[in-house]
């Protein structure tokens, strides 16, 4: 059985795109953008309004209820040599 990965802090980068750090010690830039659709994400794409984010329960959240599964967030690809 393999251990739960976790998210253990996150940093604003540029655009939508955080530096997360995870309990496994991996560290990716991962960008949010394919995500900020629908009636819960839609709000992100104010950059104001994204930047709100913070970490609770392993993941990222915002105050207005959105979140996104740690574990789809270790699968993201890492930007971080593409990051602007």
């Amino acid at each position: 059985m393999s251990a739960i990965i976790r998210l253990t802090a996150a940093e604003y980068v540029s655009g939508y795109r955080l530096r997360l750090k995870f309990s496994d010690g991996d560290e990716r830039t991962v960008d949010f953008s394919p995500w900020l659709r629908g009636v819960v994400f839609q709000p992100l794409r104010e950059t104001r309004e994204f930047k709100k984010f913070f970490v609770s329960g392993g993941t990222v959240c915002w105050p207005n209820g959105a979140d996104i599964a740690p574990e789809t967030l270790r699968q993201a690809e890492d930007v971080s040599a593409s990051a602007a």
